[in-house]
Parts: C-alpha cells; structure tokens; sequence
C-alpha cells in the first residue's frame, strides 16, 4: 500500500512540475521567500506564505497538522515531535512520523483534522487538488501555511527558514541550511576533478509510462552539481519511449522508484539494452526516491547517494 501511496505521489509531482496542476491559479509569489531570520519568533505574527496567503497566530504553534512528508521532516528536524499532532498518510520519516495520526493522503480527512484541533496546518503546493479542503479549514479558523513545491536547494533552504520563524525555531532552521550547504559542497568537492561527466538517465516510473526529469528539475540540478550530464535536455518532466533511452546510450542508469520487484534486472532485459553503455557496464543503480524527491533535510544526503551512485570512484578510495 505504501508503495502505491509513492508512486501516486510522484504522479502528482509530476502534474506539479509540468505545469499540470489541478487548480492553475496557485501561483507562487515572485519574491525571494526568505532573505534571512531573526533570532526567535515574536507572536502575534503576522505572515504570508509561499502563495501570499496571510495568516496571523497568535502564539508558538503547539498543535501542528502536516499534510505531506517533505514538511514533515522539516517540522521534525526542527525538534517538534511533541507538536506534531497529525501527519499524511504517506509520511513514514522519522520513524515517530509513523505514531502521528493520520489524516488521509492528497485528499486530506478534513474533519479528521478538525478534530484534532490544530492551531496551525502546514500544507504543500501539491495539496491544490485538494483546494476545497484547504479552504474549509481556514473557514474554520485555523491558520493554513502553504509552501511551494522548491525545484531547486535554494529554495528548499527558502523553505526550511520560513517554517522555522513561523514555528518559532529561527535558529534550528539556520543550522540545518548550514548543515545542507556544507554537504552538498562536499559532494562538489568530491566530483571537481572528473574529467569527463558521465551522462545520467534518471528513470522515475517505470513501463508503459517511463518519465524522467529534465532540464529545470531538481535532478537536473544535483547532476550538475555532482558533474554529471543530465541525457535529457527537454524542460521539465518527460515521457521517454525505451527506443529513446537506447538511442540516448546512457553511460549510467538511475532508477528512482522500488514499486516494482527486481527492477534493475528488468531494466537490463529491455529490448536492446544489452547495447547501452550502462547495461554493458553494470552501471545501471538504484537509489532511495524519498532521499531525492523529499524537499527536505535530507535532500543533501540524497544528492550525496546519487553522486556515490553515479562516480564510486569518487567516495571510495
């Protein structure tokens, strides 16, 4: 079941990311989100968020309601265990997410929710389908903060610093973006002296429908910071046939999702794959989606097994 809970996730992401949202108008702000934080919160407080919503709370949020993972494990890094009154049903990091009550998936359990009495609700760009229970709930009184679905690590870093000052953990949040810098720096680091990039195929779903990311995706961003050449220079999320893989001939094939068993093996019997660089050189690697999809703490850890994925040599002396 969670796997299915994954793999409709990462359909929804995808909507997301190629403009395909259910409810269009969700725009977010132009502005830089956050520049920088003061030291600690000051209630009332009166903000807006990524989509220039405003919400007022009158002290530090002590009820906490998250309606997906990615700000899950935000709030939790942020040392917010006892405030965290109620997750999605997808979230499963940390494993105290898993003791939380649930309150349903992308359509979110309104009167779940309502019952649990929250004083703030963290939402997320991909819960726009679910519109009308946004709305119900503000109707209802309870502040409702929205962030973007981040494309990139700095706005994830964006992301994580207004959450800390709306939660009252400015500092928190500034040592976690330092921590997150520092790692993804070393990855870079690591993979400078490359001389020649390896062309990564990113594969995210698998057959009948194979998408990968593109040029302007947060892949695509952890390929070049890691050196590596992303095959696919569509924008966006693309729908790529197997013939287009072959012929694109991939030095290293990443796959990132584990709904289906012995995937690697599979992807290696596709018609004439035994031709691709990757398949020829047992480069062909599978990676954890949540470490990569989850715009969160653990992005940089992500990015570190993606780069160990694509250049071992690199990590292992």
């Amino acid at each position: 079941m969670k796997k299915q809970y994954a793999f409709s996730l990462w359909m929804a992401l995808f909507l997301v990311l190629a403009g395909c949202s259910a409810e269009p108008e969700l725009k977010p702000n132009d502005e830089s989100t956050v520049q920088s934080v003061v030291d600690g919160t000051t209630y009332p407080l009166t903000t807006t968020d990524s989509f220039d919503n405003e919400i007022t709370l009158s002290e530090e949020p002590k009820r906490i309601v998250s309606l997906m993972p990615s700000n899950t494990e935000i709030l939790f890094a942020l040392d917010l265990d006892e405030s965290i009154i109620g997750v999605s049903d997808f979230d499963d990091y940390p494993k105290e997410a898993e003791t939380k009550e649930k309150i349903g998936g992308m359509e979110f359990n309104v009167e779940a929710i309502l019952a649990l009495e929250p004083d703030l609700v963290v939402a997320h760009e991909l819960n726009a389908s679910a519109a009308d229970g946004l709305k119900q709930l503000r109707q209802a009184g309870i502040p409702v903060y929205t962030v973007a679905n981040a494309a990139s690590f700095d706005a994830t870093y964006d992301t994580i610093l207004m959450l800390g000052e709306v939660v009252n953990r400015t500092k928190e949040a500034e040592q976690m973006v330092k921590e997150m810098q520092e790692a993804v720096d070393e990855v870079f680091r690591a993979t400078e002296a490359i001389d020649t990039p390896k062309r990564v195929f990113v594969e995210t779903s698998d057959l009948p429908h194979i998408y990968t990311p593109g040029t302007d995706t947060f892949i695509d961003e952890m390929l070049s910071i890691m050196h590596a050449e992303n095959v696919v220079k569509e924008q966006g999320w693309v729908e790529m046939s197997p013939e287009a893989i072959v012929e694109e001939n991939p030095d290293v094939i990443v796959i990132m999702y584990d709904y289906v068993p012995n995937i690697i093996e599979q992807v290696k019997a596709r018609p004439a794959f035994d031709a691709v660089k990757a398949v020829q050189q047992d480069a062909v690697v599978q990676v954890d989606e949540n470490l990569l999809s989850r715009q969160g703490p653990r992005l940089s850890e992500g990015l570190r097994q993606l780069a160990e994925a694509v250049y071992p040599e690199a990590f292992h002396d």
